[in-house]
């Protein structure tokens, strides 16, 4: 890598505010505010918005969407893809 042209790669903590969790990893990210880790440390802290703990893919709380009446509206509506006339010229 070329010396002087790269942001510093250093331990971060990222705290999901929806779930109260808290983890810490390296980035190049910088803020103002720190927070003291379980080792006794002080690390710069990264407030997000969602994470693995409170995104609802990951905590199986996850919508399923009914695709199969999506679709069958959308060919209500609008007609059928499947079996129809082709414009000619394609």
């Amino acid at each position: 890598m070329k010396p002087g042209i790269h942001p510093a790669y250093r331990p971060v903590v990222f705290r999901d505010k929806a779930g109260g969790f808290a983890f810490l990893t390296r980035s190049t990210l910088t803020s103002d505010r720190t927070v003291e880790w379980e080792d006794g440390r002080s690390y710069p802290v990264v407030d997000v918005e969602i994470s693995s703990a409170s995104h609802p893919f990951y905590t199986g709380t996850a919508r399923v969407l009914d695709t199969a009446g999506r679709v069958e509206r959308f060919e209500k509506r609008y007609g059928s893809s499947r079996g129809g006339a082709r414009r000619e010229g394609r």
